[in-house]
């Protein structure tokens, strides 16, 4: 069990913000199938500590890689390049301008004749935005270029609350 390797490492992908996550997959259940606590009950109590721990730092790097988001993070992170959430300002006026256009949107959608295409149409809109710079930050990635992809990142991140926004308002519309 090693806990100081990456997590690209631990699953055998190359570092990179492209990955194959069906290998993803395959690795993540074939270490948690080998390190499962529960293999390790008749083992010393250490080693079961170890078998716990190892379980829980897979499934930390396995959710990590998995989000589009949270892998834009930890690829910068490993170049030294920590994004708070709360510190980072976007520049970007057009940027800026899209967003509250689309917040506008979102909040007018309830007086629309038709909700649910209305909203559709939308998270459909938002999602390949999302797409768009998910691919802005891998390119600037790949060329190193760490400072435009950790604004990228901080776009990504304003994107994925807006889809996280729409969803919860779906869930509201379904339950009446």
């Amino acid at each position: 069990m090693n806990f100081s390797c990456d997590y690209f490492e631990l699953f055998g992908c190359p570092i990179n913000y492209k990955i194959d996550l069906v290998l993803l997959d395959k690795r993540y259940h074939e270490l948690q199938s080998k390190f499962h606590p529960d293999r390790y009950m008749r083992e010393s109590l250490h080693e079961q500590r170890l078998a716990v721990q190892y379980v829980s730092f897979v499934n930390q790097a396995y959710a990590e890689l998995k989000s589009p988001l949270f892998r834009a993070k930890y690829l910068l992170s490993l170049q030294s390049i920590n994004f708070s959430d709360e510190t980072h300002i976007v520049h970007d006026p057009l940027f800026l301008m899209e967003q509250i256009e689309l917040r506008e949107k979102l909040a007018d959608i309830r007086e629309t004749d038709q909700v649910s295409v209305a909203l559709e149409k939308l998270k459909e809109d938002a999602s390949l935005r999302y797409t768009e710079i998910q691919e802005m930050f891998e390119g600037q990635y790949n060329k190193n270029d760490f400072q435009v992809a950790f604004d990228s990142l901080a776009k990504m991140q304003f994107v994925s609350k807006f889809l996280d926004e729409i969803e919860r308002l779906e869930e509201e519309l379904d339950d009446f």
